[in-house]
């Protein structure tokens, strides 16, 4: 039984990148460059006006009150050709560019109009109120970093450096395999008392998109071997990535790592010393990565969020830093010592302290919900007062 460090350690020198595609950029919320995005414009393309007002020249504005003559007005996309002589101005709105002699905006609400005059009754302010050309970024200037997850705000400034395509990793595909004669959809366990929510592999999946992968089947197999290493069979020939939920303990009927074996599964660890997740395990058949997580909801979720998201993280050229960001908070409450094994607690993090949810159990779903964080606890560690930093992990 390996540790949790010695675990990612493994999975982060077992997993390579597939290759890279180009696709349009109003598709690729939520992927990962392969390349830099290069700014193909300024930003902003001229000097341009921050506020609406009025476009003046600084020489003009030096006593006051001043009256100026409005010869023209400056609109976002239009601008206006001519030059602003002394003792002119030009109206102008947010985002026009500036014309030609002008150096600073004087805001509209610091003007009074009186038909074609604009009168400035007093000191404007230090503020110019002018973007400047290329204050942004320049043309040919990396806007964007590879490794870059395409969330909002980089899309945004993709769009903003004029670019219609992205070059990203792609995507891992997953087959999403739950074993156990006792699992049926959701929305059908009511028909049997002796019938389960499929609920871990619902969470799994949405996890799994989140962090870049594409599910291309979910399926639940019978505690039958035969059928187990059929699914096996196929989900090896179409996926890059086989993640089983269940099946991982020593029981006569836990079939997960047995239903590879004719494909000649290299296990390259077969448990972690924390809680939950011990029974977890990863492997491969070829280039086919294969991860067994334990078959209880929490600790299905809960390893998925500790193993499955760094292993796609790092399959689209990021780190396993980027998909686990342990950050500071102060414990709300007294944490018991730890035994042999890590332990990573569900919690909730409100104002930088952080206080554990009352059930830990592995089977919870409620409790679950009720998270938001983990809260990593070393191996064979004292009890921490209230107000003590820990580590947590936002699920």
């Amino acid at each position: 039984m390996i540790s949790f460090d010695e675990a990612l350690a493994i999975i982060g020198t077992a997993v390579r990148p597939l290759g890279t595609e180009r696709i349009a950029i109003g598709e690729a919320g939520g992927r990962v460059l392969a390349a830099p995005v290069v700014a193909a414009i300024d930003s902003p393309r001229a000097d341009v006006s921050a506020m609406d007002g009025y476009a003046v020249r600084g020489a003009d504005v030096e006593a006051f009150p001043v009256s100026l003559k409005v010869v023209g007005e400056s609109l976002p996309g239009l601008g206006w050709p001519g030059s602003i002589e002394p003792g002119s101005c030009v109206r102008i709105f947010t985002g026009a560019p500036l014309p030609a002699g002008a150096d600073r905006i004087v805001i509209q609400e610091q003007v009074r109009r009186e038909g074609e005059t604009a009168i400035i009754g007093r000191e404007p302010g230090p503020a110019t109120w002018v973007r400047v050309s290329g204050g942004d970024f320049r043309v040919s200037e990396d806007v964007l970093p590879a490794g870059r997850l395409l969330d909002p705000a980089a899309l945004t400034a993709a769009a903003g450096a004029d670019a219609s395509e992205a070059e990203v990793f792609l995507r891992q595909r997953i087959a999403l395999l739950s074993s156990g004669d006792e699992l049926v959809e959701p929305g059908q366990a009511r028909s049997s008392a002796l019938a389960v929510p499929d609920s871990a592999s619902v969470g799994v999946a949405a996890l799994a998109e989140q962090w870049g992968g594409r599910v291309i089947r979910r399926e639940r197999l019978r505690d039958d071997l035969a059928q187990m290493q059929a699914a096996a069979r196929d989900a090896a020939s179409s996926a890059d990535v086989i993640v089983v939920i269940g099946g991982a303990s020593v029981g006569e009927r836990d079939f997960a790592k047995a239903m590879f074996e004719p494909l000649a599964l290299e296990l390259l660890f077969s448990k972690i010393s924390i809680r939950p997740g011990k029974p977890a395990w990863f492997g491969r058949i070829g280039e086919t990565l294969v991860l067994g997580l334990p078959g209880n909801p929490t600790s299905a979720l809960v390893t998925a969020r500790l193993l499955l998201a760094p292993l796609l993280g790092v399959a689209q050229g990021r780190t396993i830093e980027d998909a686990l960001p342990w950050e500071p908070a102060r414990l709300a409450m007294t944490l018991p010592p730890c035994d042999l094994r890590e332990t990573f607690h569900r919690a909730r993090l409100a104002g930088g302290e952080v206080s554990l949810v009352g059930f830990q159990d592995s089977h919870a779903h409620k409790a679950l919900a009720d998270a938001d964080v983990l809260v990593r606890q070393r191996a064979n560690s004292a009890a921490m007062p209230a107000g003590e930093a820990v580590p947590v992990l936002r699920l």
